[in-house]
């Protein structure tokens, strides 16, 4: 069971309605946190309603085709992550700071009519996510790994490579895939890979797209 499920171990445990937050390029996961920087009013308040109760909110991005609804307010992808509020804290200019810590996938039934200033949708979770296998036995380590480094190397960074050493499987494919500086529909692959090999296979593919073409980008120069 992934950490950031302690509370919910069932389909069951999951509300069928939850609110929603749209926010492109952002990639919550199963047992991957996430911080926000809360600020615009009608979000003050969804994390003003949640927080008494089950500290859930659902992070699913705007539809990537940039589809709009009558209203102007984007249309929003199938599928997102509920995330569970783990901290907060207010500062002295009205801010909210909150940590979310994923749960689990969910799909979008429906979009429901609401009078809050937020959206709320109707939703069926990814059961399979609140069980996931943390070993992860069958991602490709080694090839996730050489990827990793790779692309550290080819943009100058470092990493912790002790804490990635102690990681296990399926915290080390989402937390890579959450903190790859990639765009909206990366991640959304990224999201709705099936399984945790799949993700990690995605993300190795993608990574090495990337570095693939920042090396053409940035190769020796016409003779």
């Amino acid at each position: 069971m992934q950490a950031g499920n302690a509370h919910y171990r069932f389909a069951k445990d999951i509300p069928v309605t939850i609110p929603v937050f749209p926010l492109a390029a952002a990639l919550l996961l199963p047992g991957g946190r996430m911080p926000l920087n809360i600020f615009e009013p009608r979000y003050l308040q969804l994390v003003d309603e949640v927080i008494g109760g089950p500290r859930l909110i659902g992070m699913v991005q705007p539809a990537l085709d940039g589809g709009l609804r009558e209203d102007g307010e984007p249309e929003i992808c199938e599928i997102g992550c509920i995330g569970r509020i783990t901290s907060f804290a207010e500062t002295g200019d009205g801010r909210y700071l909150i940590s979310l810590q994923g749960v689990c996938r969910f799909r979008v039934v429906q979009e429901l009519g609401v009078k809050t200033p937020f959206r709320q949708c109707r939703i069926m979770p990814f059961a399979a996510d609140l069980s996931e296998d943390p070993t992860g036995s069958e991602v490709n380590r080694l090839a996730l790994l050489r990827a990793f480094r790779a692309y550290l190397e080819a943009n100058d960074l470092e990493a912790d490579w002790d804490g990635v050493s102690r990681a296990e499987n399926a915290l080390l494919v989402n937390a890579l895939s959450m903190m790859a500086p990639y765009g909206a529909a990366e991640k959304q692959a990224l999201l709705e890979a099936p399984d945790l090999k799949t993700r990690a296979d995605t993300l190795i593919a993608i990574t090495e797209m990337v570095i693939a073409r920042e090396n053409d980008e940035f190769g020796p120069g016409l003779q």
